[in-house]
């Protein structure tokens, strides 16, 4: 009898790493898909292969994969399925992070090999209008005035939005089939028109690793993890809102407790609504500019709700906070 179980999916990080772990091959076909105007690589060699049992119920942990090359050149790949307010000052942090730990003290810096990242996000990071069109980027330190000079090539971060990639529709090649494969691995007539080999064997890996029982349990583990992370971030939110009635009732002690209980009632619900349009601001259109994050601090509960009407409509950050 054959299983009817849906498929593991490939986004699980947990998944995502014993696919590419078990098969560094895959590896190496995907890191050249997405790097496809840099000379190929033919193999790797996996620096973390295990899985830690306190990284799969970890909170704010993303479970990577580090390889390195026969040149010395290491990466970092990872998937992501959830955005930080904090996302590109920890994507630089690691990336960094990768670079030094290359260097002994008194080690000379000319044997620094390029640290680089592979990052497919399972959603946009970039927003606005203009970014619409462009769903594959690489981040590297160029100047500002001349692009076209490159500082070295220690440090590069390569990011593919995978929902943008796939609404685009890339041209046909190995990085639109592993995009399909990343968002489509469930339809089996979408992938039965896969041609491209290092696919057809990650979907097969894919139906292995999702006929094991004990791979089927730890998985469910790390994403079980994944949702206590988002509750937890619920919780902090909702006891933003009790320390907001608490302060106002402990005020009240001197003006008045009716008072009091009214203004934290009001502080604590100004909070919500300021920390609600703050998140949607953010997955809407990116990184907040200082004069925004003062002005949802100075609005009135009234306005901020007004302005959180507006998000899904707007085309702009200017456009939500119009008065």
């Amino acid at each position: 009898m054959s299983d009817l179980r849906p498929l593991l999916d490939p986004k699980n990080d947990y998944v995502f790493k014993r696919l590419f772990v078990e098969a560094p091959e895959l590896l190496v076909e995907l890191i050249n898909a997405v790097r496809a105007d840099e000379p190929d690589i033919r193999s790797l060699q996996i620096l973390n292969p295990n899985i830690e049992p306190l990284e799969l119920t970890g909170k704010y942990i993303i479970l990577d994969v580090l390889a390195e090359d026969v040149q010395g050149h290491r990466y970092n790949v990872e998937m992501q399925v959830r955005r930080y307010s904090a996302w590109s000052a920890r994507s630089t942090y690691y990336l960094a992070r990768m670079l030094s730990q290359q260097l002994d003290s008194g080690t000379d810096y000319s044997r620094l090999k390029p640290a680089i990242g592979i990052h497919l996000l399972d959603f946009d990071l970039f927003t606005e209008p203009q970014d619409q069109q462009q769903a594959i980027w690489c981040f590297e330190m160029r100047d500002r005035q001349r692009p076209d000079v490159l500082l070295g090539k220690e440090l590069q971060l390569n990011l593919v939005e995978l929902k943008k990639a796939d609404r685009l529709g890339l041209a046909p090649g190995p990085l639109e089939a592993w995009v399909t494969f990343f968002e489509h691995w469930q339809e089996e007539l979408t992938m039965a028109n896969i041609a491209y080999e290092p696919v057809k064997t990650a979907l097969s890996t894919i139906k292995h690793l999702s006929a094991d029982e004990e791979t089927r349990r730890l998985a469910f583990v790390r994403e079980r993890a994944v949702r206590d992370e988002l509750t937890l971030l619920k919780e902090a939110e909702e006891r933003g809102i009790e320390k907001g009635i608490e302060q106002g009732i402990e005020k009240g002690v001197s003006i008045g407790i009716e008072k009091g209980i009214e203004k934290g009632i009001e502080k604590g619900a100004q909070e919500k609504s300021r920390n609600t349009l703050t998140k949607l601001l953010t997955l809407r259109f990116g990184s907040l500019p200082e004069a925004a994050v003062q002005r949802l601090g100075e609005a009135r509960v009234e306005q901020l709700d007004a302005w959180i009407e507006k998000v899904l409509f707007a085309s702009t950050l200017e456009d939500v906070l119009q008065d």
